[in-house]
This record gives structure tokens, sequence and C-alpha cells, in this order.
């Protein structure tokens, strides 16, 4: 498709806005991608009869380094935005930290999504342009609270530092110290989430088991580089078109050393945290088992399209989560493997909870053996980048002003998800209303919804 095509880009652009997710149930109901060659055993076809990884490594490429570009050059065109190389059309989504464009590379002749962020706009809304730190014995605390710019620099750090199939992409990052907006571009994901929740029409088995299985392979490969991402949930979990789940938001990760994470605070969306981070005497707890809690309360929202523990109030939220069974709807059957394997990722208890490894071994994941995961070796590498590819990637542009920007594109946005679809922007809750179910994190502010941004206070802000 042309960039000079202004019906192909309107049609394009649509499609991905509209992110219809109706489309991605185009699986059949044996579990195999639409228009994919069918194997006996229920496989991908390039893995038929051998246990390979998914992606083939003794035959790809290099990792590319992510580039990232420090001058930026923003101007107006016609009706969208140009980002040195990138033209900037309409929104497609909201992100935890800005709104997410459809952006095409001229350069590459591809499409992206750029997540658009004002630095500034954060910091203000979160009160730390104000704010001084306390005197007396807590300013050593004050101290270790994440700040919102770092929650971003983190997930940029940690993205740019990944190359797996089952994990968004980050392709470049345009970061001017002198400009406002942080800009990353991600590969795009026209098809969104694998499910939205609440849903009246849930995944089959086989298709559950289909998009659980790349789950398992993305978070094993996050685990193998010492990262735990800590708010997984059918949000997300984005299609590719090839209909390949990939793990998106790294915005309350965590990097560890060893063999775990032992962490002290809580993040991410509370229908999905573990009963652990709840609790008054655990004074720390495993990264680890974090990722498996939120994956069984995910893979129940799969094949019952609702949330395994629901309430209008946080309080009698986390009540639910630490002390009530998981129930399983007698209107929707599901086999007892299933029943099993959701029942031992849903263990109260984080020190006998069910295991990523064991998982990947269980009978429902590997359909009694017959279709088995590729072994942690064969699709986990280490990600090297030399210095010399980091110092080549880096481009210094001249730098014009961000006005342009800021008036074409963060004005009255609030600050969600970076990939929702457009159901998700009138309802963002996954099964609770209101905002019980927004990722939050006790390192540092809510990272809801933010105050809307308006054009003239943006610019006074700019002239200071």
């Amino acid at each position: 498709m042309s960039a000079d095509d202004p019906e192909g880009n309107g049609e394009l652009a649509d499609m991905v806005a509209a992110m219809n997710v109706a489309a991605n149930r185009t699986t059949p109901p044996n579990g195999f991608r639409s228009g994919a060659l069918r194997s006996t055993n229920g496989q991908r076809s390039h893995l038929h009869g051998r246990k390979m990884s998914l992606q083939e490594r003794g035959s790809r490429l290099p990792r590319q380094p992510t580039i990232e570009t420090k001058r930026v050059s923003i101007t107006g065109i016609d009706d969208c935005v140009q980002l040195n190389q990138y033209k900037l059309n309409k929104e497609i989504g909201k992100g935890s930290y800005g709104v997410v464009k459809l952006a095409y590379n001229e350069d590459s002749e591809q499409y992206y999504a750029m997540k658009v962020v004002s630095k500034k706009k954060l910091m203000k809304q979160c009160g730390f342009l104000r704010r001084m730190p306390p005197s007396g014995s807590n300013s050593d605390l004050f101290c270790k609270v994440m700040q919102p710019l770092e929650r971003i620099y983190r997930e940029v750090a940690i993205l740019k530092k990944l190359d797996h199939p089952n994990v968004v992409k980050l392709v470049e990052v345009l970061d001017d110290p002198d400009e406002d907006g942080l800009h990353m571009a991600f590969e795009l994901m026209t098809k969104g989430p694998v499910i939205e929740v609440p849903t009246d029409e849930p995944l089959t088995e086989d298709q559950a088991r289909f998009h659980f299985r790349d789950v398992v392979l993305g978070i094993e490969y996050l685990h193998y580089h010492k990262i735990v991402h800590r708010d997984i949930k059918p949000s997300n979990l984005l299609l590719g078109d090839d209909g390949r789940v990939k793990i998106a938001d790294f915005g309350v990760s965590n990097e560890f050393e060893g063999s775990d994470a032992l962490l002290s605070s809580s993040a991410g969306t509370p229908a999905f945290m573990a009963p652990e981070t709840m609790s008054e005497q655990q004074q720390s707890f495993s990264g680890k088992a974090l990722d498996v809690w939120a994956m069984g309360v995910t893979l129940y929202c799969f094949v019952f399209g609702k949330c395994p523990f629901y309430d209008e109030y946080i309080v009698s939220l986390h009540n639910k989560i630490r002390s009530k069974p998981v129930e399983f709807p007698e209107t929707l059957p599901i086999s007892n493997e299933l029943k099993d394997l959701i029942e031992k990722m849903l263990d109260k208890n984080p020190a006998t909870r069910i295991t990523l490894p064991e998982i990947k071994l269980h009978p429902w994941v590997t359909e009694s053996g017959s279709n088995p995961l590729p072994l942690e070796e064969e699709h986990c590498t280490a990600v090297e980048v030399t210095d010399e590819e980091v110092q080549n990637s880096v481009k210094l542009i001249p730098s014009l002003s961000t006005m342009i920007l800021v008036k074409a594109m963060l004005r009255k946005r609030s600050f969600s998800n970076p990939f929702e679809c457009q159901a998700r922007r009138a309802e963002r809750s996954m099964s609770a209303p209101g905002g019980l179910l927004t990722k939050i994190s006790k390192e540092g502010s809510r990272e809801g919804e933010l105050e809307d941004l308006y054009e003239d206070e943006t610019f006074a802000e700019s002239a200071d």
C-alpha cells in the first residue's frame, strides 16, 4: 500500500480503529489458525513431527537493536503530523501515559502504532512538579517511590531488550530531552486483544488452548530474561496478523536477579492480582508466582468470559480473592483437565501454586502429551546488543517545536491501555464497574485516568 494512496490509508486506519474483536474468532473450533496448514497433532504446520521453537531460532536473522532518536523534527502537513520519517494519522488507542496513533514509516513503507507521551503533563498530573521530599525519617521512603517518567523509561528499557514472537516489539524510540513529547513506535497489532471481558461469547477450549500456549511461551521468555510482567490480562494479550498472541504493556514490570523476583509492593489490575499481594503479614512474594496467578485468571476469562472473582468494592474484591474458592459456572461446562489446571494456577498459597515449567507439561496444555510445547532452550536465547550497535542506532536530527503535535494529538485526551480498541474506551473495566480493575501500583500514584489535557494550559507551560 502506497503512502500516497489516501483511500488505502483511510481504509487501513478505519480497520485498525475499529479493532473488531469478533474478527479475532476466525480460528476454527479445532484450534487451527484461519488459512494455516493443518497437521495431525494440532501443532502449527512448521512444527509438525518435531519439537522446534516457534520462531525457528536457527534460521532467524540477528536481532536489530531498537533505534533511539535523540532529536525530533515535527511538522504539520495536510491532515496529519510528520514526525521525522513517520506520518501520524488518526488515533487508534489510548495508553497508560498517552495516546496511540497510526504511523506510516516512509523509509520502511510499513505501518506502526506510535505511542505519544506528554512528559510534562504526566509529571504535573501526578504532582511531581510541585511535590517536595518530606522532611524527617520518611525522606528515604519518598526517594524510593517510582515516579511516572521512571516507569516509562523502565518500560522502554525492558522492551528494547526483548525479541520474541509472543512479545510486542518496540521498533523505535524518539526522545528529545529538549521537547515534551516521548514517542515509541511499536509493531502494529491490527486485531486487538484476544478477547474482551466481560463477554457472552467466550472462547472454546480449543481456541483458549491455542492462545494460552502462546501466552505460556511469552511468559517463559520474559522469566528467562529475568522479567516479571505483573499485569497479565486479556486486554494486554494482542493478536497479530498471523493470529499469534503477543504480550503488551510493560508499565509495571520488574527486572530481577537470581532465580526469582522477591517483591514487596503490589502492582497491576486488582481483579488479576494474587492473594499474597493483599496480605498484611506477607513481607515479600514471588514475582513468577504472581504471573502464574494472573495467567490463571486470564485462562478463566478465556473460557467463561468473566473474571473468577468479582465485587463492586475493592475491599470486598480483595476478600474474595484471598478466601473464596474458584467456582466454575455449570452453564459453560469445561473438561476436568482444564478445571484442574485453573485450580492449580489459582492456588491461594504461592508456595504450592503450579509453576510455569509444570504448566508446560500439563495434560490440558499438551493434549495429553500429543502436542508438546518447545523446550525453553529452543525458543529462549539471550539478547545481545553491542555498544557499537547501540551507538550507531542513535540519530541526531535538528529539533523543531512540538506545539503542532500537542495541539493535534493531546487535546482533551485521557490515559489508559496503549492498545485498547474502541469498545474499551467506553467501558474500561474487565468485570467490575468504574476503576476497580484499572491498573494500580503502590510504587507510585494510580495509573488510571488522568485529568484531561487542554491546549491552552500546555502552551502556557511550554512558554515557561
